[in-house]
């Protein structure tokens, strides 16, 4: 019999609505999970009074009849979203002990929809990395392991995605600034969707690059990903970026017909080094697609070369703004001071002690480009570059192209610790094809896909039109159909 925790989201709304179980039973069994689950750091801060009031408040509205989908749901929040009253600080020494008098706009939708706050799940520092290792609470591991070495989860919702892929969470929420949704889904057999930029609101989400960052969930399947993320969208006059756009049913189309559909393969994601294994599941994958009705067509987006070079420019360089204002003088760490030390002293000195060495390291990049002398030749040729990115999706799906299947990631999971003394730039690597949805603010997800030689989940990823998640929901719905990933874990935590 399957374990409460262990459920989808599907299947736990339909459940409690039949009254099979409590939703105070399926918090209690998430809380057994993830404290059984310590192992893993991939929840933080375990809050199991919150969790347990909210979900006997839960049960009195499933007594009504008639709750919304997420009533009663455990959900584990990344601890970029402010959480009234619930201690946040993006994994950062900066924020320590800073507990928000606001609620972030996603969170607010969530709790309105009657959902279960289990605790908050770990992530890099101000979700600037791709392997979970900068957060100031330590690396979140893995559930997924091929011997006795530690995985990363990937990042930077590393914690997240951990959660979801050890049911100590049936869903969790997670932000993407350049892969930080769809890397760690691929990592973990999860399926993660980022949104098109501007359907959720940023508003109470710590900003890491503001024209980039894009909130979405982490679920176990497509149907929970377009259950929780309808949930999420909307518009919000606290964010000036957010679409008015209406938020469609992200459900109701799935399982419809992809006989018709045009899904493009770019030729330029065919990288130099890409393990076979991925060119084998990505070609797989196209298969499943066309067995499906769907018509595969090559494409180019040239532009694509350029994309990672562009996007840690421009990232770093909205990070050294937004970042600017972590100074110990209102919030947060402040350090201690020496006699005679004055303002600028404070500033250094905290922001010093505060900032992790990733962090630095990317403040300092884009402060260097945004310098006087240096704007032109790095932050002015970015965006053009970007403008350029962008053109090219254009161009594409002015062609009828719905969507475009590339993998995730050129790798599975690697070690805790296996990126430690190599160049950043490897790890930068990582994102090699998922930057460019971010720069174009295009919707894409991330699919468990199948199993690589050693063991370790792989994903594929696709890319959607501009406000076309529904679209892009049900090629995922098809695609995953197909491909029916079941593997199971080995819960060697417990």
């Amino acid at each position: 019999m399957t374990k409460l925790n262990e459920l989808t989201i599907t299947a736990a709304r339909d459940a409690l609505r039949a009254k099979d179980f409590t939703a105070v039973e399926l918090s209690d069994a998430c809380i057994k999970a993830t404290n059984d689950a310590k192992a893993l750091n991939a929840i933080v801060r375990l809050d199991e009074d919150r969790a347990r009031l909210d979900a006997k408040n839960a049960d009195a509205l499933l007594a009504k009849g008639d709750a919304p989908n997420l009533c009663g749901i455990p959900l584990a929040i990344k601890d970029i979203y402010c959480v009234k009253g619930q201690q946040t600080q993006a994994a950062s020494h900066i924020l320590d002990g800073f507990i928000p008098p606001y609620e972030s706009t996603v969170t607010s939708k969530l709790w309105e929809q009657g959902a279960v706050m289990m605790g908050t799940a770990n992530m890099d520092e101000f979700a600037m990395g791709s392997s979970n290792e900068t957060s100031c609470y330590g690396a979140a591991i893995n559930p997924w392991k091929n011997d006795d070495r530690d995985l990363t989860p990937g990042g930077s919702s590393g914690g997240s995605a951990a959660a979801v892929a050890a049911h100590l969470a049936l869903g969790a929420t997670a932000t993407d600034t350049g892969g930080s949704i769809r890397q760690p889904a691929a990592f973990t057999g999860t399926v993660g969707i980022k949104p098109t930029y501007g359907r959720c609101s940023r508003y109470g989400i710590i900003a890491f690059a503001s024209s980039l960052d894009q909130a979405g969930p982490i679920n176990k399947s497509v149907q929970d990903a377009a259950i929780m993320l309808e949930a999420m969208c909307g518009h919000d006059a606290k964010d000036s970026t957010s679409s008015p756009r209406a938020v469609p049913n992200f459900e109701a189309d799935l399982g419809a017909s992809l006989k018709g559909k045009k899904i493009g393969i770019p030729r330029e994601y065919r990288v130099d080094g890409m393990p076979a294994e991925i060119d084998a599941i990505w070609e797989k994958g196209a298969d499943m697609l066309r067995d499906l009705g769907a018509e595969i067509v090559d494409i180019s987006l040239p532009m694509t070369k350029h994309a990672l070079a562009a996007y840690y420019v421009i990232a770093p360089a909205e990070a050294s703004s937004n970042l600017a204002r972590y100074d110990g003088v209102r919030f947060g760490k402040r350090a201690e001071l020496g006699a005679g030390d004055g303002i600028n002293e404070m500033y250094s000195k905290t922001r010093a002690a505060g900032f992790g060495a990733e962090v630095k390291r990317r403040i300092m990049i884009g402060t260097y480009v945004l310098s006087a002398g240096f704007y032109d030749a790095y932050y002015t040729r970015a965006q053009k570059i970007r403008t350029q990115i962008k053109a090219d999706f254009e161009n594409v799906y002015a062609q009828g192209v719905d969507a475009i299947l590339t993998p995730t990631t050129p790798s599975p999971a690697f070690g805790i610790g296996d990126m430690k003394d190599a160049d950043p730039v490897m790890m930068y690597l990582n994102d090699v094809f998922t930057v460019t949805v971010n720069m174009a603010g295009l919707p894409g997800i991330s699919i468990p896909a199948g199993l690589s030689s050693n063991g370790l989940p792989l994903g594929l990823q696709l890319i959607g039109q501009p406000f076309e998640e529904t679209s892009l929901l049900s090629i995922a719905h098809g695609l995953e159909s197909q491909i029916q990933f079941n593997s199971k874990l080995n819960q060697w935590w417990t």
